[in-house]
């Protein structure tokens, strides 16, 4: 009885010293594989592949979700800057939320496929506006172009996705042009 008790209390000791350890080991893990999981959750979610911009926007506090959401304002605006969207522009929307690995079982999806019927609030582009000029107040200048550029080159390829019918060039209305300008203003140092 006694010889039992003692090999429970070992046990015991041995399965919380383990645990420890493996909790230690645990955590360590997660400290060293969490900052670059969280880069490719960036990079999946805005398309951006310069890791030093990736690194800011980590140091930021921006993870794939959020960058996710931020990402897809400027694509649905100018969709939705002429008063509708057309089948191509939905196609490159849906192009462009899957490259930029948006979740189609996600919020972020569910919020995308409703801004594809509905427009979106009409606030919304100031919010995303402000929520830009505060995020690349804090990125360097290099920072907040490659930003600009990742960003405002998705919503361009919206725009010219109406366009160019029968081989001719795309055409960006008028309407999407001043979009894409009320935008680029919003990386206005």
């Amino acid at each position: 009885m006694i010889d039992e008790t003692l090999n429970d209390r070992r046990r015991a000791l041995e399965d919380a010293f383990f645990a420890k350890q493996d909790a230690g080991q645990v955590r360590h893990l997660q400290e060293e594989v969490a900052p670059d999981l969280r880069l490719e959750s960036l990079s999946a979610a805005s398309g951006i592949t310069d890791r030093s911009l990736l690194e800011e926007l980590a140091a930021l506090g921006l993870d794939g979700n959020a960058l996710s959401a931020m990402t897809l304002v400027p694509l649905v605006a100018v969709a939705w800057a002429d008063g509708s969207i057309d089948e191509m522009e939905r196609a490159a929307l849906l192009s462009a939320a899957a490259s930029s690995g948006l979740d189609r079982e996600g919020s972020g999806y569910q919020l995308l496929t409703a801004w594809l019927s509905t427009p979106p609030p009409a606030q919304l582009v100031e919010t995303w506006a402000e929520y830009i000029r505060a995020t690349s107040g804090n990125l360097g200048e290099d920072g907040r172009q490659a930003l600009r550029l990742s960003l405002l080159g998705r919503a361009r390829r919206v725009a010219e996705a109406a366009g160019g019918v029968l081989g001719l060039p795309s055409q960006v209305s008028p309407a999407e042009e001043a979009m894409l300008g009320r935008l680029e203003r919003a990386f206005a140092p």
